[in-house]
């Protein structure tokens, strides 16, 4: 889909200045004031977050209470539960809490709910099982604070501790602790850390008040945890997860040895976006399609052959759980091929049968490729259950407010949330969504934006940028990856590469020939970028092969360079028209959509590529080209075509 590229406000008087004060180059000053970070203090703090102490875990509301309660408990020799949740924030703050009861000589169990038996949170009847097996203290993790009746069900039954991260409601849980730092009294400073966080916090009282020392361990599984649940990496999240990127790499934890291995990840260095896209989804696979339990006996085991084994079974279910996905992707787009999108506010797509595990990345799919909210939702016995994400503009939460009428249940934030419903509500749902949308959204909002951070030419990428580009890692939600422009280059020895030639890479002509451009997904363009000048939006990083480290660009998107782009004018598109028309004469109707564009430009060369694709556009918008799965196909129109019914043609020849 294509993408309107914004640059991101001009700050460049401000960045000299405030870089002779933070001691960097202005390059960089003018990132960090991207980033909203205008002060000195705020500057060292997110360039040099090693240098920063952790805040005073006891500044948590109730966090003296629950310390108390737990050494109690240890000394008496009670056993303690730790409950928690199966994704992998869950996972991991189930892990690690129960390693550190453990070396504090704690008699500790653990129990995570199953995601299609038991489903979120805390549910009565278990917590009843919990306390018949002997449980005197159960502490949660990621999870409970919003369990009221719950709660309230075993006050005189067991005692109860909840840590949690989510929003609470009106009313707290009663408990003998509730820590959560969005509790409207908690003064603790930092309210972005996820679940594994406040586990690390509760950890970290635990061994201040027992040991008399300070708690920095398992900052390995700590920051798997954080960069997993998307939270933002600012403040005490990127302390967090930096320190833990360098400890995830020499890990003395078998299990995180073995998840390594079985990645192809032990000689690289590891990065978030390892964790979020190739170690995260593995830990998540089996609470997906299964039991999440595999996950915390990985992170807790002390038998290499066990490790071996459990991170060999949950890459296997990361693949099943791929295999399910695309399948589920695959009737989603068949339904899609019944819409007409452009005039589709929101996307509503269910099925019988389909996996709940697994249709929130598949709504996150749908969104990348066409850019509307969308909702998945997993159908049976009458009863569906959704995941739902969203776009930029759009609150989905809020939306969701807006149609409860329709709803068994909901919950989430902006981006992302989770609903069920029966299954003859469905259809009135999707019109309920489909007209809060269109009252919300204007017709730019569904096209997505790309925030370019400044103008970069290549050939002026020197080390000292690269080595300050780094200190803004880890990169992730409230840091994201710097991307840069350059306008007007160009491509040459473009070659498609990947098992399928789905990929591409190119040089650039008067760039060090040794600097690499790659672009994921692209490998059509490849006939393209030989032949015309393009721009480029890319985020420079260093590869290492056997030693030896070079440049590549890493394109997040690229398109003919507009300074040499022209919309179709009417002669243009009687052209083009003609050369449809003859395609569907001759019969070779549907075309594929590279083979269509090469075909034309072979046929004539002086038309570029940017007035090409914007007349198919305009033919698409007034209904006699139709696009689908990568190919197009043409119906001549009955009546003289009026092309000012075109948004994209008035915006090139105004009247």
């Amino acid at each position: 889909m294509e993408k309107e590229w914004s640059l991101l406000p001009d700050v460049s008087a401000r960045a000299v200045e405030f870089s002779q004060r933070i001691g960097t180059t202005p390059f960089t000053a003018a990132l960090l004031l991207h980033r909203g970070i205008a002060s000195d203090e705020e500057a060292r703090n997110f360039l040099h977050p090693e240098k920063q102490p952790f805040y005073d875990p006891f500044l948590m509301k109730d966090m003296e209470k629950a310390v108390s309660r737990i050494e109690r408990a240890i000394q008496a020799k009670e056993r303690i539960v730790v409950y928690g949740d199966y994704d992998v924030d869950g996972i991991t703050a189930t892990s690690l809490l129960c390693r550190s009861l453990r070396q504090l000589g704690a008699d500790v169990g653990y129990f995570i709910p199953h995601r299609q038996k038991d489903g979120y949170g805390l549910h009565k009847e278990t917590l009843d099982e919990i306390i018949a097996a002997g449980a005197a203290l159960i502490v949660t993790v990621d999870c409970g604070i919003s369990a009221v009746e719950e709660a309230a069900a075993v006050k005189d039954k067991v005692d109860l501790i909840i840590t949690d991260h989510h929003l609470p409601g009106k009313e707290l849980p009663k408990a003998v602790a509730v820590i959560d730092p969005h509790r409207a009294d908690c003064p603790y400073p930092d309210k972005n850390i996820a679940g594994v966080g406040v586990a690390f916090k509760l950890c970290q009282a635990l061994w201040q008040k027992m040991r008399g020392r300070a708690f920095t361990g398992d900052l390995d599984i700590v920051a798997l945890g954080t960069v997993a649940d998307v939270v933002p990496l600012v403040g005490e999240n990127r302390k967090i997860v930096q320190q833990g990127l360098r400890v995830l790499k020499k890990s003395k934890r078998l299990g995180i040895q073995a998840l390594l291995a079985v990645t192809e990840l032990k000689e690289k260095e590891i990065t978030a976006e390892h964790i979020g896209f190739v170690l995260a989804p593995r830990l998540n696979a089996a609470g997906r399609l299964a039991s999440a339990l595999r996950g915390v006996e990985l992170l807790l085991t002390e038998d290499a052959a066990e490790a071996q084994a459990i991170a060999e079974e949950l890459d296997a279910a990361n693949r099943e759980r791929q295999a399910v996905e695309q399948e589920i992707l695959q009737a989603a787009e068949k339904q899609i091929e019944s819409i007409d999108i452009k005039k589709a506010p929101v996307l509503v797509l269910h099925g019988e049968g389909w996996h709940p595990g697994v249709i929130g990345i598949v709504a996150s799919r749908i969104v990348e490729r066409y850019y509307r909210p969308t909702v998945i939702i997993a159908e049976e016995d009458g009863i569906g259950k959704g995941s739902c994400r969203s776009i930029r503009g759009f609150h989905m939460f809020e939306a969701l407010s807006a149609c409860k009428e329709y709803l068994l249940g909901f919950g989430g934030h902006a981006q992302a949330a989770g609903l069920s419903l029966r299954s003859e509500d469905i259809a009135p749902f999707r019109e309920a969504l489909a007209a809060y949308a269109t009252r919300v959204l204007a017709a730019a909002d569904f096209t997505p934006i790309l925030d370019i951070e400044l103008e970069l030419a290549p050939d002026k990428i020197s080390e000292k940028l690269m080595t300050e580009i780094k200190l803004l890692e880890p990169y992730g939600m409230g840091n994201p990856k710097p991307l840069f422009a350059s306008h007007g280059v160009r491509g040459s020895y473009a070659q498609r590469i990947g098992k399928e030639g789905q990929h591409l890479k190119f040089a650039l002509d008067g760039v060090d020939e040794s600097i690499d451009v790659l672009a994921w997904g692209r490998g059509e363009a490849a006939p393209l970028v030989n032949r015309e000048r393009i721009d480029i939006a890319y985020f420079p990083e260093y590869h290492v092969w056997r030693e030896k480290r070079s440049l590549q660009l890493m394109l997040e998107d690229f398109r003919p360079a507009r300074a040499e782009a022209k919309h179709p004018d009417r002669d243009a598109l009687a052209s083009v028209y003609r050369f449809l028309f003859a395609r569907q004469k001759a019969a070779e109707l549907p075309l594929d959509a590279e083979y269509l564009l090469a075909e034309y430009l072979r046929h004539f060369p002086v038309m570029g590529i940017f007035t090409f694709q914007k007349a198919l556009q305009i033919f698409e918008e007034l209904g006699v080209l139709h696009a689908a799965d990568g190919t197009y196909k043409f119906s001549a129109p009955k009546e003289r075509l009026d092309l000012y019914k075109s948004r994209i043609f008035r915006e090139g020849n105004p009247l």
